[in-house]
This record gives C-alpha cells, structure tokens and sequence, in this order.
C-alpha cells in the first residue's frame, strides 16, 4: 500500500527529496516509496524551507543546484530547524570541492547523477542508522548526567548534604579525589558525579575494580601492552589510563593494588605519562584520577602495607561517605526511590511501605549499606504483589523478630557478625552467593569473615 494513501505514515522513516527536475523526482519518490519510505518532495530550495519549517524529516536528500539556491543552503536552513535530520547530497556535478563543502555543510553522504535506487536506497539506510546511533548515544548521555549528577543523588542526612557539598566544590577543579567508605556506601556514584560536574566531562568515565584482576592482567588493563610483552600479547593494546584521556579514571578498591604496582601508578600522577607493559616508550596521559577504598589507607601506609607517598598524592581532597546506618534518616527516602525503580523495572505499580516495615528498615544495621538496601527492594518489589509491603515481605534478616532482644546492647560488630552468619547459612555457605545478597565484593566479605574470626574464613 502507498505510504500515502491514508496521510502521513508517522512510523515510516520520513524523506524529504529536493529535486527540480520533476521527471528524476517522480521516479526516485516512485521507487523509495516502493520500498517502504514516507516519501515527499519538493521542487525548489524555498518550497524544501517552508515544509521543513512545518513538519520533521529523518533525511533530506537534495540536488546541490537548484533553481533558486543551493542545495547546501537547504541543508544549513534545515539545521536551524532540525539539528538531528540527516543530508544526502546528490548532484551531476561532481567533484572532490563540492563532497568537502557537503559534509561541511552537515551532509551524511554524497552521491553523484546518475544515482542508482538501490544505492540511494543503501545510504538512506545507512544514514537512519547513524541518526538512530546518534538519538541514542544523546539519550544515554542525558540519561547518565541525570542517574550520577548531584541532583540524582537521594539524601537527608545533614552528613551527607556536607559530603556533597565539598564534592560539588571539588568537581570543579582537576584535583585527584580519595573517596573513602564502606563497601555498598556509593563511592563510584559520587565519583561519576564528579565527572559530570567537572570541566573534562566531556571525555570518557572509566572505571575498574583493583581488586578484582590479578596484579598482571591488572598492569595490562590499566597502562597497556604492546605486542609479544607475554604470552597472549598477539597485538599493541591501549590501556585505560590512555581510553580515559582528557577524562576521569576511577579506581575503585585501591587498597588491593600490589607495592609494584602502586609506584607505576605514583609515576603516573606525578609526571603525568605511562609505560605499555613490555615497552620503554614514555606515552604522556591527561587524566583525572578519583580513587576509592573501603579500608583506612593511612593505617595501612603507616603498617607499610601501601605507599605512603602514594597515599599522600592520592589524598590531594579526601571525601569519607558516612555509612548508611550513620544516616538513618536517608533510609526511607532511599527505600521510595529504589521501590520506585525496581517497579518500573519490572512493570508493575510502586507499592508503599507500611508504618511497620519502615520502623524496621530504620532499625536494620544495613552492613551492606545502599547497595544492600536497592538489592532488598528490588527483592521485595518481585516477591510482593499487595500495594503496601508488611514487615513480612521484608528480608528474614530485617524482620524484628529475626534479633532476639538480649540484656546486654550488643556491639555494631557483633550484630554484623550475626548478620553475615545468618546470611552464609541461608545461601549454604556459598560465599559468591552471600556477598551477592549483602551487597558486597566477594574478597570484602571474605575479608569480614578473618576480621570475625570465622571458620568459613577461606579464600
């Protein structure tokens, strides 16, 4: 059926085709429509002006004479309309000044008289595809500036209101940030945060997990390798301190790097260049470096166990993230907005929690902190179906009856320890399993269980 023959097909690629040569416009729209374009067109610059003014098009392909402008000019007076739409240029006259002044102009692509249908057709493609590419990185930029700027952060504690206070003061230098906190307080949330605020947010985020890899593969994915520096080193390879260039490098887990390892990357702050493993090649870096650790580095640095002049540079502007139990007030807040998330996450409406439920969330020690309280309510969201969430839905863990009442107040260790006990039993002593449920790293929880003293204290 004609893309036409009930009005304007909204779902259909839109193509505007500028053309004054009504025969040659007549057949192209002929064929584009057959194919399955929303096809309409116009027969001079102006006639192209005033119906891009009046309704969007994905793609405007224009011959680059006309008879009272050049084609280009419709491109540009396009733009102004419709920053996103897509040129195609088409001319019988062709030439290396006119492909250059095209794309200049904002053209995808450039073709020349006689044009074959099926290469139109074949660019037209290309160019939604681009357009598509391009709506969607657009998207996921304003998408990620919304999820990890200072406004998407949930807070009411006064605690944390200083914390991104001096956050928001920092973001706007290039200082080296030391983001320190327990395991599950948020530390990469403020680091991206960092980023979006700062002046290189324009450049790439990367993070990685130091305590994650191995100190070889470790080496290799921070500063690169080049070809034959071991086995398996089949071609060069760019590390990330050169992907994250003129943007922000977040090293989470810091306290985990190898004495080795630490002064590469002290040489790395401190003279602002890398070596690719295996190479002798000085390769200058500009990076901004946002560290985080959930262990006390000066304690560790003054035990000899991390550099010290290391942790001196890397401290340049400290930010501790108190952990969720010191800011009992943000534990509801948090709740609503993480329900709320994993509702449209699933597809079902949010559900509230009742007056219970909430007593005892705020009562909860969280070890886990935020990430054990979004994995709770992500549960609880999936396992629930009333629209208000009883003490019952909640986690055995977090339930009152779950802590028998004892005479003497115990300690926040003591009730961590029971806490993780509980959670090993219920996962079968899987500890993969228990740090997923707490919402911590696997070597944090194993870390715990030698702190307590626990027999299931393996690695």
């Amino acid at each position: 059926m004609d893309a036409e023959a009930n009005g304007h097909v909204m779902d259909l690629p839109r193509i505007l085709l500028v053309e004054d040569d009504v025969s040659v416009a007549l057949l192209l729209s002929a064929e584009l429509k057959r194919r399955g374009l929303d096809v309409s067109s116009a027969k001079s610059g102006s006639e192209a002006i005033e119906k891009i003014a009046a309704e969007p098009f994905d793609i405007i392909a224009t011959d680059l004479r006309l008879g009272d402008m050049d084609g280009l000019d419709v491109l540009e007076a396009a733009r102004k309309w419709r920053p996103d739409v897509a040129g195609i240029v088409i001319t019988g006259h062709g030439s290396i000044t006119n492909a250059v002044s095209a794309i200049k102009a904002g053209a995808f692509d450039y073709l020349t008289k006689p044009v074959e249908i099926d290469e139109l057709y074949l660019v037209i493609q290309k160019a939604l595809e681009h357009r598509g590419l391009v709506r969607e990185i657009r998207r996921l930029r304003e998408e990620v500036k919304d999820k990890f700027s200072f406004e998407g952060i949930v807070y009411s504690a006064s605690s944390m209101a200083r914390v991104l206070d001096l956050v928001r003061k920092v973001a706007a230098t290039d200082a080296t940030v030391l983001i320190q906190g327990e395991s599950g307080t948020g530390k990469e949330l403020i680091a991206r945060a960092i980023h979006e605020k700062s002046p290189r947010r324009a450049g790439a985020f990367v993070a990685i997990n130091c305590g994650a890899l191995p100190e070889g593969l470790l080496e290799s994915e921070l500063f690169g390798h080049v070809r034959g520096a071991f086995t398996g080193a089949e071609r060069n390879k760019r590390g990330l301190f050169e992907e994250a260039g003129g943007g922000t490098l977040f090293l989470d887990e810091i306290s985990e790097t190898t004495p080795s390892l630490q002064v590469k990357l002290l040489r790395a702050l401190q003279e602002g260049e890398i070596r690719r493993v295996g190479d002798n090649h000085p390769i200058k870096v500009s990076v901004r470096l946002v560290a985080a650790t959930n262990r006390d580095l000066e304690k560790l640095s003054r035990e000899g166990k991390f550099r010290e002049d290391l942790y001196y540079r890397l401290k340049v502007f400290p930010v501790n993230l108190p952990p969720l139990r010191e800011r009992v007030e943000d534990v509801l807040p948090l709740s609503e907005h993480f329900l709320m998330k994993a509702a449209k996450k699933i597809g079902r409406s949010p559900a509230r929690l009742s007056p219970q439920a909430a007593a005892a969330l705020k009562a909860y020690p969280w070890p886990g902190n935020v990430r054990e309280l979004e994995h709770a309510m992500e549960r609880i969201m999936i396992l629930s179906s009333g629209p208000e969430i009883a003490v019952a839905d909640l986690p055995p863990e977090m339930q009152p009856a779950h802590t028998p009442v004892t005479a003497a107040p115990r300690t926040l260790e003591e009730l961590e320890k029971e806490h993780i006990l509980q959670v090993l039993r219920e996962c079968g002593n899987n500890q993969a399993h228990a740090a997923k449920r707490l919402g911590i790293a696997r070597n944090t929880l194993w870390r715990k269980l030698k702190e307590h003293g626990l027999s299931s204290a393996k690695k």
